[in-house]
């Protein structure tokens, strides 16, 4: 009786105290989102710098966040139709196809399965943290140190408990414990696939209810089993023996990690792995390579050497026997991500390779994990690069590589290729570009042209391109002033903008959930990134969760690259890198000045798509409009497009209307000889027939 009242009271208590938290915490969060819609009041020109945001109200939830229509459970309509037809019915794969041939004549290849038991693969990137960024990221990290401490407290208890929780578990099965085992590997296997494509990650809030419920939890397991060893000392005893021989047996066998299955059920040969801790923290870590293969696309990833030892990644889609490739490249504090980031039917990449493309995914140097043939350079040796090693170092790289796969590849597939083509480059290479790639690329064209070297593009689409940024906005031109006038003493402290630790890139990852749960906060934050950026409307905040924002790795930027940008918009000129003096220019360039790429636009040898967006502030279409001027000028094949955009829009958004015009832009190059042979006589075969 006495047991029985003791137990009432502690789980009346413990309901209580977890009540009390939970709505002290919830009325907490209501109060700074509250806040935040106050401040939002008095922001002007807040509602044009939100237009992009839709669906966001002021209420807050625990809940998902909140997409547009066409976005719910996180996925297009149509990748949720998918998602369900993969996840709930008895067929295995869906074939996709993109329904429409070649202008070419050829057919392309079917689209690749989307099969329901792919599961996504987590990174294997066995990367390194070498962090020695000077005394100042030091005082960061001691400044926020308390904050991790309390955070992993929570997190720990909640490992001690679960893994006492396992063991137990396992020791006590029975003879119907195979049938729960597989029950729950196929329930584990259901969950994945659903968060994966749904991401649900939790944001830093329900992070901390989470951490303060599993530690109310812990705290009055403590107290009940203190209660029942106080009024039953020799059932407690009992107790206490057989969690101690069950851990011993637990641990000899099975060792400290929980077995799960990794591969879906056609596959013969299901492995384990080891569930790692980090996993309880749920964030979205995928690479673009899972992107990719969760889709059911093919997947490559081909590392790149340039000449000066960075190690870049050229990521690919590939369609081997495919003459036509395109050459995607991001911009400023993107990734790869940015082109597939939409699904299946929002993304240039895949759109491209539907139509029948080979497609290539670029990646500046600039990432965390700082790939370097010299395992010991140091962070400051590291970022020491401008536009200039974009467009000269790591584009020609990267295009060569792309050269001689593409080269073999036919050679094998077309043993008489050499012959077909007369000599000439046996396939067709576009690129689509996105701000500072648009820059890169234009610079490596020119630069190629002036070393009388190939360039091997055959058409350019640049989407809000940077070069120009002589009407940049208010903010921008302090920015400018600040870097030029500072630039000898930041270049030593500060060599590149990035996040250095892997709790930290979490931490942001988290706060990006957070913003979309508590719509005000993420509003007031959405505002002050757009007055950063100019003004820009771009959904800033949404691109922060993305998942190339995650713990394991993020895009940097080097120092030198914001300082050469800032150096563009004071000389008001697309033109290289100013070393500072004379002397040093004169040994790079041959002349005292900086090489004026804007100068040699007549070498430019290829039609070239320039697109602006009327929305974007941070390159506007002036400055797009100047790159046309000169070309146009120069006499280049050059067009001029402008479209109801932001700056973010060209890549992070689903707008068909510029997807569409995109496509239309690659199907406008024209075949290899061969083909337009084949294509002639295709028609005077068809003529004949219409005739008799």
């Amino acid at each position: 009786m006495m047991q029985q009242f003791v137990d009432s009271v502690l789980a009346v208590t413990k309901e209580s105290v977890k009540t009390l938290t939970y709505e002290s915490l919830n009325n907490i969060a209501r109060l700074i989102n509250g806040v935040s819609a106050l401040l939002l009041v008095f922001i002007p020109g807040k509602s044009t710098i939100l237009e992009g945001i839709h669906g966001w109200e002021l209420r807050p939830t625990f809940c998902g966040p909140r997409f547009p229509r066409w976005m719910e459970n996180g996925v297009s309509s149509f990748n949720r139709f998918v998602h369900e037809l993969s996840v709930d019915s008895d067929t295995s794969s869906i074939e996709y196809s993109s329904g429409e041939e070649d202008n070419d004549g050829n057919i392309s290849p079917p689209s690749p399965l989307s099969q329901s038991s792919r599961i996504s693969r987590s990174s294997n990137f066995s990367k390194y943290d070498r962090s020695r960024t000077g005394w100042i990221t030091s005082i960061f990290l001691w400044i926020l140190l308390p904050a991790k401490f309390l955070l992993g407290i929570p997190f720990r208890l909640f490992q001690l408990s679960y893994n006492r929780w396992s063991r137990a578990t396992i020791a006590t099965e029975s003879g119907h414990a195979s049938k729960l085992r597989s029950f729950k590997k196929m329930q584990t296997l259901k969950d994945h696939i659903v968060q994966r494509t749904t991401d649900r990650r939790r944001g830093v809030i329900e992070d901390l209810h989470l951490a303060i419920e599993i530690s109310i939890e812990a705290i009055f397991d403590i107290f009940h089993k203190v209660a029942h060893f106080l009024l039953s000392p020799s059932k407690a005893f009992r107790i206490l023996v057989g969690w101690y021989s069950s851990s011993e047996s637990v641990g000899k066998d099975n060792g400290d990690y929980v077995p799960t299955a990794t591969l879906g059920d056609n596959d013969p040969s299901p492995t384990e792995r080891r569930t790692s801790f980090h996993q309880t923290l749920n964030t979205d870590a995928r690479t673009c390579q899972d992107v990719i293969t969760e889709l059911g696309y093919p997947y490559e990833a081909i590392h790149v050497i340039t000449s000066d030892g960075y190690v870049i990644l050229l990521e690919r889609i590939p369609r081997r026997d495919s003459r036509k490739a395109v050459f995607l490249q991001h911009g400023v504090f993107d990734s790869s991500m940015g082109w597939v980031s939409n699904g299946i039917v929002g993304s240039p990449a895949f759109a491209a390779f539907d139509q029948g493309y080979d497609v290539f995914l670029g990646n500046f140097r600039g990432l965390v994990s700082r790939e370097h043939v010299d395992k010991n350079i140091s962070s400051r040796q590291y970022w020491r690069y401008s536009i200039n090693e974009l467009g000269m170092e790591d584009i020609p790289a990267m295009i060569e590589k792309i050269h001689q796969v593409k080269t073999s590849e036919l050679m094998l597939s077309h043993p008489n290729l050499e012959e077909e083509t007369g000599g000439d480059q046996p396939y067709k290479l576009c690129a689509i570009c996105h701000s500072l790639g648009g820059a890169a690329i234009l610079m490596y064209v020119v630069t190629q042209r002036i070393q009388e070297k190939p360039h091997r593009f055959s058409r350019l689409v640049l989407l809000s391109p940077a070069g120009f940024h002589h009407d940049s906005s208010l903010m921008f031109t302090l920015v400018e002033r600040f870097f030029l006038l500072l630039a000898p003493l930041l270049r030593h402290l500060v060599p590149g903008f990035y996040i250095p630790t892997r709790f930290f890139r979490m931490l942001l990852n988290k706060l990006a959930r957070d913003f979309h749960n508590y719509p005000a906060v993420g509003g007031l934050v959405q505002t002050l990134i757009s007055y950063g950026a100019g003004g820009d409307s771009s959904n800033w905040v949404g691109v922060l969760g993305l998942p190339h924002y995650n713990m394991n790795d993020m895009p940097g930027v080097s120092f030198h690259v914001v300082l050469h940008l800032a150096q563009m918009k004071r000389a008001r000129k697309f033109r290289m890198f100013d070393y500072g003096s004379a002397s040093a220019n004169m040994d790079m360039y041959g002349s005292p000045e900086p090489l004026d790429l804007g100068e040699y636009y007549g070498l430019i040898d290829i039609p070239v798509d320039l697109v602006a967006g009327r929305k974007d502030r941070v390159i506007l279409p002036s400055m797009v409009r100047k790159h046309y001027q000169l070309m146009k000028d120069a006499g280049v094949d050059v067009s001029f497009n402008e479209f109801e955009y932001a700056h973010l829009d060209f890549t992070f958004s689903h707008r068909e209307e510029l997807l569409a015009y995109v496509m239309s832009r690659l199907l406008l190059v024209e075949p290899t000889p061969k083909q337009q042979k084949t294509i002639k006589l295709k028609k005077k075969g068809q003529a004949g027939q219409a005739s008799s």
